[in-house]
């Protein structure tokens, strides 16, 4: 399959946005963090929204050309380490603040998944794939992850994804990922697993 890449600039920054809303819309996750529909349909977009400026600070954005898919990808350098209790806090009631600062649920899932995310090993960390939803099902998204994963097999490095939804996490597993044995249960939600890949000789 003929799928071709680009690299998201600031520019692309609303087109991120509109199409990590859609994608995620109805996603599991989403729903827990906004449990009414039409609340989430209010909010929704201001989570993926900072989620996107937080990569575009900090990581790098890869959309396939007719932008109908997008992925977000952090490079963590060995040196991550965990945040205290303290760092924590502060970074999650940041995100609520600028999100929704009456949802405590904003601030709960940033913490949660900071405070599982692995540390020790540089590795790339795919924080986010989405493909809107009348795309789903046709490949875009292991051909959005097939150019960083080559990357990371030349280059030697691990891989870091939560996995959201079981379709989602048995795609994974097709491309080399291994859930690590400690799941996050949401209260009264779903079920995010944390999986990892090491690099794979070709």
């Amino acid at each position: 399959m003929g799928v071709r890449i680009r690299r998201a600039e600031q520019g692309d920054r609303d087109l991120v946005v509109r199409l990590l809303d859609e994608a995620f819309m109805d996603d599991p996750v989403s729903g827990w963090v906004f449990p009414s529909e039409e609340y989430r349909r209010a909010r929704h977009a201001g989570l993926m929204a900072a989620f996107t400026d937080a990569t575009l600070a900090d990581g790098y954005i890869d959309l396939v050309e007719d932008d109908a898919a997008v992925a977000l990808w952090m490079d963590m350098p060995e040196e991550f380490h965990a945040p205290t209790e303290a760092e924590l806090a502060e970074q999650a009631a940041a995100v609520r603040a600028a999100v929704d600062p009456d949802n405590e649920r904003v601030e709960q899932i940033a913490r949660w998944t900071a405070g599982i995310h692995p540390v020790g090993r540089a590795h790339v960390y795919l924080w986010m794939i989405g493909v809107v939803p009348g795309r789903q099902g046709e490949g875009l998204g292991s051909a959005l992850m097939a150019p960083v994963l080559e990357r990371c097999d030349r280059e030697g490095l691990p891989a870091y994804l939560e996995a959201s939804n079981p379709r989602s996490r048995a795609l994974y597993e097709r491309l080399g990922f291994v859930f690590t044995g400690t799941a996050l249960d949401l209260p009264d939600g779903p079920t995010l697993w944390p999986m990892w890949r090491e690099p794979q000789a070709s």
